[in-house]
């Protein structure tokens, strides 16, 4: 009986995958005609455009705004990981267990402000252009790394920690072949949420100097052009569905090599 519903859950299973996997080839397909291609998309968009006025933006190269986009969110992501993730190690050490209400309150901050008004603070600082925008995406992208990481470290099975502490090894040889291992999972999906959010707040960079897909957006606004805006709130859309998709696989990949195998499964 159990094979018979495992095999006829199989082919669900597989109609699941498929048109997983077609809408992934129809969200890299959509970025390619709008970045690569962008007059093929141009029948769509012209109804939204004025009489007269420009269909496709042409007010810069869409390509280099996006990859500058990218670099953007990746590198203020990157760098709010790092120290994300080193305080929630901190925190869970017995030595720096007392400071955990303070870090909470440091990560905090980013939610605290909306980016607007963190870039209206960081501007009279260090001026206009890309710094101000890497303040604001930084801030904003440390609660979700912090708190996945912290839940991913103070969850651990017992059992596993104590078996790591029989087999002899040190503190911190537990957390870099245990612990932090283990929390990788919860580790990315923090991470997800802090690309994503990132992607869509990048947008509004641009109101500060900076060079993201919110020059398109803005153009539109400026231009009462709504097709400018569509393009450059559907490029940041796709951009955001697929990066949210690969974290998503990374992140299910990861807790399956790491999910102990079952009684049946043997």
């Amino acid at each position: 009986m159990r094979a018979s519903a495992i095999r006829l859950g199989a082919p669900a299973f597989g109609a699941r995958g498929l048109l997983a996997l077609a809408a992934r080839i129809l969200a890299v397909a959509l970025l390619v005609v709008l970045l690569g291609f962008p007059d093929l998309a141009a029948p769509v968009l012209a109804p939204l455009a004025r009489a007269g006025a420009p269909v496709i933006y042409n007010q810069g190269d869409l390509l280099d705004l996006t990859w500058q986009h990218l670099r953007i969110v990746a590198l203020s992501t990157t760098l709010a990981a790092l120290l994300a993730v080193s305080m929630a190690i901190f925190v869970t050490r017995p030595v720096g267990a007392e400071f955990l209400p303070l870090s909470r309150s440091l990560v905090n901050v980013g939610q605290t402000f909306p980016p607007v008004a963190v870039l209206a603070l960081a501007v009279p600082a260090v001026g206009f252009g890309e710094t101000p925008t890497l303040i604001a995406l930084f801030l904003y992208a440390l609660l979700p790394v912090f708190e996945t990481t912290l839940t991913g470290l103070t969850t651990l099975p017992p059992a596993v920690i104590e078996a790591a502490r029989g087999m002899g090894l040190t503190g911190w040889q537990r957390l870099w072949r245990v612990e932090l291992p283990l929390a990788l999972p919860l580790m990315v999906a923090g991470l997800r949420l802090s690309a994503v959010i990132g992607l869509g707040t990048a947008t509004i960079g641009s109101t500060v100097g900076a060079r993201t897909l919110g020059e398109v957006i803005i153009a539109g606004l400026l231009s009462d052009n709504a097709a400018f805006v569509l393009q450059g709130g559907a490029i940041v859309a796709v951009l955001a569905v697929l990066v949210y998709d690969a974290l998503t696989q990374l992140e299910r990949t990861l807790a399956r090599r790491l999910r102990p195998a079952s009684h049946d499964e043997r």
